[in-house]
C-alpha cells in the first residue's frame, strides 16, 4: 500500500494528459474513467467484473451511505473496501449534487445543508465537518470536500452566491480532513459557466490548497458545447502537478473531448441507467436494442471486443431480453457499457503515451459517425 498520496504526470500532447494517481489502495491509470458505485454498489456487476473492465477505481457516495447502512456502520465492518468487496481506490463524493437534487426537502445554511431523507423522511444535517468525517469512517481513496452546486440555468448572482459558500467549506472541509497518509482530499470549482467566477474559484481552492482539483456543477442542464467552453478556460488554472477530476460526466464524446482540455478524472452513472434501459454504448456509436431493427440480427455488439457482454451475446437475444424485462438484458448492457469506457479510455492513454491522441480522437470521432449498419 501507498503511504503517500501523489500524481506523477508522465506525458502531455496539447491539453491532454497521461498520469498516475498514487493512493493508499493503489494507482489510478489517467485519464481514467470511474464507474458509479453510489450505495456500494456498481449497479448491475459483480466487483470482479468492473475489475475485469479495466476500472482502477470506483466512487461511492456520502450522503446515500450516510442514510443506509450508515458511515458508522460501515465502519464496523472494516471500512466500505471490505464492506463491498472492492480492494482498488475508491472516491466518495461528499453530499454536493444531492443538495442540488434534492432541492424540495433540504435546507441550506452557512453551517451546511439540513435534509430530509428521500427514503423514511428522518432529518439530517451535513456539514463539511460531518460529511469529512464520514469518508473518513468509510475509509475512501479520495474524499471530496462539501459544495453547493446548483442547477442551470441561473443568474450570476446565484451562481457566485453558491461559489462563495463552497469556497468557505472547503476551508472547512480542508481542516476537517486533517492528516491520513495515502488519502486525498480534493477541492470543488464552482461558478457556473461564468469564466470569472469559475477563475475565482480556482484560486480560492488552490490557496487553500488540496490533493486534487474537481470541476463540479457541469452537466447540470448547460449542454455540451457550454460545457466544454467552461473547461476551456477552467482547467489551465488548476496546478498542473495535482489530478484534475470533471464530476458526473458523461457521454463518450464527453469523455474524449473532456480529456482533450487537461481532464485526468471522469465518474458518471450514464453506461449503467442507459444499460438498464436497453442502450449500448460502443466504438460503432450507441445501438438501441429495443429498436425492432435489431430483433433478426445475430451479430454480436462488438465481435472484436473482449468483454463477452459485447462478443458473445446477439444483438436479437439483448433485444429478447429488453422487450422481456428480463434482469439479464440490463446486466449485460450495462456491463457492456462499462467495458466499452474502460476501453476508450485505454485507447485514450495509449494514444497519448504514443503522441497519437489527436489521431485517435478523430479516428474515433469517424468512427462514431460511420456507425456498425448491416
Amino acid at each position: 500500500m501507498n503511504q503517500e498520496f501523489s500524481f506523477t504526470l508522465h506525458k502531455k500532447q496539447g491539453q491532454a494528459r497521461r498520469g498516475t494517481v498514487h493512493t493508499l489502495h493503489g494507482d489510478i491509470r489517467t485519464p481514467a474513467f470511474m464507474p458509479v458505485g453510489t450505495v456500494g454498489t456498481v449497479k448491475g456487476l459483480y466487483m470482479d467484473q468492473v475489475k475485469g473492465t479495466g476500472a482502477d477505481i470506483i466512487l461511492g457516495n456520502t450522503y446515500h451511505l450516510m442514510l443506509r447502512p450508515g458511515a458508522e456502520q460501515v465502519a464496523k465492518f472494516g471500512g466500505l473496501h471490505k464492506f463491498i468487496g472492492w480492494h482498488g481506490p475508491i472516491l466518495t463524493d461528499s453530499g454536493g449534487f444531492q443538495i442540488m437534487s434534492l432541492s424540495k426537502i433540504r435546507k441550506i445554511k452557512e453551517t451546511g445543508a439540513t435534509f430530509q431523507s428521500h427514503i423514511d423522511g428522518r432529518k439530517f444535517e451535513l456539514t463539511p465537518e460531518r460529511a469529512m468525517e464520514i469518508q473518513r469512517l468509510l475509509g475512501s481513496d479520495i474524499q471530496m470536500q462539501l459544495d453547493q452546486c446548483i442547477q442551470f440555468p441561473h443568474t450570476e448572482q446565484e451562481a457566485e452566491k453558491a461559489m462563495q459558500l463552497s469556497l468557505r467549506w472547503a476551508a472547512r472541509s480542508r481542516e476537517a480532513f486533517g492528516k491520513q497518509p495515502g488519502r486525498g482530499n480534493f477541492g470543488i470549482v464552482q461558478g457556473g459557466t461564468n469564466e470569472k467566477l469559475r477563475l475565482a474559484s480556482a484560486e480560492g481552492l488552490k490557496q487553500i490548497g488540496f490533493e486534487g482539483y474537481a470541476v463540479g456543477g457541469l452537466a447540470v442542464g448547460e449542454g455540451q458545447p457550454l460545457m466544454l467552453s467552461t473547461l476551456d478556460f477552467t482547467t489551465p488554472a488548476l496546478p498542473e502537478d495535482r489530478p484534475r477530476y470533471l464530476m458526473g460526466v458523461g457521454t463518450p464524446e464527453d469523455l474524449l473531448e473532456s480529456v482533450a482540455r487537461g481532464i485526468d478524472m471522469i465518474d458518471c452513472v450514464l453506461p449503467t441507467r442507459s444499460g438498464r434501459h436497453g442502450q449500448a454504448f460502443t466504438r460503432f456509436g450507441r445501438i438501441n436494442l429495443r429498436n425492432a431493427k435489431h430483433a433478426e440480427d445475430m451479430r454480436p455488439l462488438d465481435a472484436e471486443h473482449s468483454c463477452p457482454a459485447l462478443s458473445q451475446y446477439s444483438r436479437a437475444y439483448l433485444h429478447h431480453l429488453m422487450k422481456a424485462g428480463e434482469l439479464l438484458g440490463m446486466m449485460l448492457l450495462s456491463w457492456a457499457n462499462i467495458a466499452y469506457y474502460q476501453s476508450l479510455m485505454q485507447g485514450i492513454r495509449d494514444a497519448i503515451d504514443a503522441g497519437t491522441f489527436e489521431d485517435f480522437r478523430a479516428a474515433t470521432h469517424e468512427q462514431w459517425q460511420r456507425g456498425d449498419t448491416a
